[in-house]
């Protein structure tokens, strides 16, 4: 949540006053540490090898920065639950490279949908933005809404 709130105080900082601003971070949880984005082709093998046939967490920061200074932020949690990944699959994947710039090593709304066995929570959540979360800190922004006429659902 810290680096989503940053995000959101640097654009709100450098936007027209009173604008909404808002900044979201991504991160995977595997054995009690962040894995972060993999530098180079053979830190993604090794992560896409540790989460092979196992369950991590993607945790999601959401901050919302009104005007320049009203701040709210929530937290999303989902369960991922990989495949037991062959080494053709492993080296399929790495060679699309789509593994790049991915919060552990993968994009689960793109090929990486292949290496997912399950899913437990909010699939927006996965892909880095959790607009359930969103929508709780923003509800003008849900179809339908008295604060959002024009939307529809």
């Amino acid at each position: 949540m810290e680096n989503a709130l940053r995000k959101a105080r640097a654009g709100a900082a450098i936007s027209a006053a009173g604008a909404l601003v808002l900044g979201a971070d991504t991160d995977v949880v595997f054995d009690g540490r962040l894995l972060g984005k993999a530098a180079d082709e053979p830190a993604a093998r090794e992560r896409l090898e540790a989460l092979s046939g196992r369950t991590h967490e993607v945790l999601s920061g959401v901050a919302l920065v009104r005007g320049r200074g009203e701040e709210s932020t929530a937290l999303a949690r989902s369960l991922v639950t990989f495949r037991t990944l062959d080494p053709e699959t492993i080296e399929l994947y790495l060679a699309s490279g789509e593994w790049r710039d991915r919060a552990g090593a993968y994009a689960i709304q793109g090929l990486g949908s292949i290496l997912i066995d399950r899913l437990e929570g909010d699939f927006s959540n996965v892909v880095g933005l959790p607009v359930g979360a969103l929508l709780g800190m923003a509800p003008e922004f849900a179809p339908g809404s008295p604060e959002n006429p024009k939307a529809k659902n």
